[in-house]
C-alpha cells in the first residue's frame, strides 16, 4: 500500500498562488492528495510505482482531465525506475505496458492519452544509449509546468470576457484540484478575482461525487473567494430568479466541431442558460482538443459503479435492490457554449477546427 503523508489544514493563497495540489513530484516519489476524503481530511499518500499512480487515477483519488494526464506522465517516470533490466527491449516492453496500464484507467478525458503518447514519443526515437528514467521525470516536470502556465493563460482570457462584480456559476471541479496547479473554470475565477471582478460564484454540488460542494467550494474557501453551494436541481431556479453573468465549466474532451464532454450534468446546465440567456462558457486548454474525434458522438462515455449513485460515503440511499445507472460525462453540443477559452485564445465552437488545425501540440 502506498505510504501517507498528513497535512494540517491549508492556508489561503496569496498573491495568486494556489495552496491546493492535487499532487506533488519529489524525491523521485509522486504524493497524490487523497481528494476522495476532501473536505475532512487532507491527506497525501505516496505512489512508488506506475501501478500505484493507475489505481490513483482509476479509484478518483486524482481526477480532472488535466491532472491525470500529469499524473500519467510521472506515472511513466515512476515506471522506467521500478527495477533494472538485462536488455533495451523488455525495458521499452515494460515502459509500453505500464502505458498500456494507465491508458486503462479512464476512457473519456483525452488529456490522459495526450501525456502518455508524449512520454511514450521519448523511448520511440531516443537513441539506445539514452538515460530515458532521467527523460521520462524532464518531460514529465516540463508537462507539469506547462500545465500551470496554460491554465493562467485560461485564466487571463477568460477573465476579460467578464464584467465587473460578476456573479458565476460552475459545476463540477476544474480547479487547481483538476490540473497541475491553477484551474481552467476556476482558473478563470481566480484571475477574475484578482483583478476585482468577482462578486460571487454559486457551486453546483455534482451529484453523484459531489465534486463541486465538497472540492470546488474547498478551493474557494481557501482564496477566501465568496460562493454558495447549490444543489444541481437548483441551477433553473437561480438562472431564472437570480442575476447570473456567466456559466462557466472546464471539459474532458472537446471534439473538433466543438461539443465538449464533462461531468455529468453540464449538458442539463447549458440547456438551462441557453434558455435563460446566460453566456456558457467552456475553459480548457489544447491538449483536450481532440480534433481526431469530429464530433461528440464520437466520444466515450464513461460508465462508473451503480453504488457510487446508491450510497454517500457508505451511507445507503436507496432501497437494498435498487439498480442505478452512473454516465460520468455528458455531452454538451457546440450550439449552446457561447465561447470555449483555451490557451491559444478564445474561440467560437464553430470556428475551433479551422483556427486550431495544425496548431502546434507540445
Amino acid at each position: 500500500m502506498p505510504s501517507t503523508i498528513r497535512r494540517p489544514g491549508l492556508k489561503r493563497g496569496r498573491q495568486g498562488k494556489s495552496p491546493v495540489q492535487a499532487y506533488r513530484w519529489r524525491n523521485g516519489r509522486l504524493a497524490v492528495l487523497e481528494q476522495r476524503e476532501l473536505p475532512r481530511h487532507v491527506r497525501y499518500f505516496q505512489c512508488r510505482t506506475h501501478g500505484q499512480v493507475a489505481r490513483a487515477i482509476r479509484d478518483m483519488s486524482i481526477r480532472g482531465a488535466p491532472a491525470i494526464g500529469c499524473a500519467a506522465a510521472f506515472g511513466l517516470a515512476l515506471a522506467a525506475r521500478e527495477r533494472a533490466f538485462k536488455n533495451p527491449a523488455a525495458f521499452i516492453a515494460h515502459l509500453e505496458e505500464a502505458k498500456k496500464h494507465l491508458g486503462a484507467t479512464r476512457p473519456t478525458a483525452v488529456n490522459l492519452f495526450w501525456a502518455l503518447e508524449r512520454m511514450a514519443r521519448l523511448w520511440k526515437k531516443s537513441p539506445p544509449a539514452a538515460d530515458l528514467a532521467h527523460l521520462l521525470e524532464r518531460e514529465a516536470l516540463a508537462i507539469h509546468a506547462e500545465d500551470i502556465a496554460s491554465c493562467r493563460t485560461i485564466g487571463d482570457a477568460g477573465a476579460k470576457l467578464l464584467p465587473r462584480n460578476a456573479v458565476v456559476l460552475t459545476h463540477c471541479n476544474a480547479g487547481a484540484l483538476a490540473t497541475a496547479g491553477y484551474g481552467t473554470a476556476v482558473g478563470v475565477i481566480r484571475s477574475a478575482q484578482a483583478r476585482g471582478k468577482i462578486k460571487s460564484v454559486y457551486v453546483d454540488e455534482t451529484r453523484p461525487y459531489l465534486q463541486g460542494a465538497r472540492l470546488t467550494a474547498w478551493e474557494l474557501e481557501q482564496e477566501g473567494i465568496p460562493y454558495e453551494i447549490l444543489t444541481d436541481n437548483m441551477a433553473g431556479h437561480i438562472l431564472k430568479t437570480e442575476k447570473v453573468d456567466a456559466v462557466i465549466v472546464g471539459a474532458d474532451r472537446i471534439a473538433a466541431n466543438g461539443d465538449t464532454a464533462n461531468k455529468i450534468g453540464t449538458y442539463s446546465l447549458a440547456v438551462l442558460a441557453h434558455y435563460h440567456r446566460v453566456p456558457f462558457y467552456v475553459a480548457a486548454p489544447l491538449s483536450t482538443v481532440d480534433l481526431a474525434t469530429s464530433t461528440g458522438a464520437g466520444i466515450p462515455i464513461e460508465e462508473r459503479s451503480a453504488e457510487e449513485v446508491l450510497t454517500v460515503r457508505g451511507l445507503r440511499l436507496a432501497p437494498a435492490d435498487a439498480r442505478a445507472r452512473h454516465p460520468a460525462f455528458d455531452v454538451t453540443p457546440a450550439r449552446l457554449i457561447t465561447a470555449i477559452i483555451t490557451d491559444r485564445g478564445v474561440f467560437a465552437p464553430a470556428k475551433l477546427h479551422s483556427k486550431l488545425k495544425g496548431a502546434r501540440v507540445p
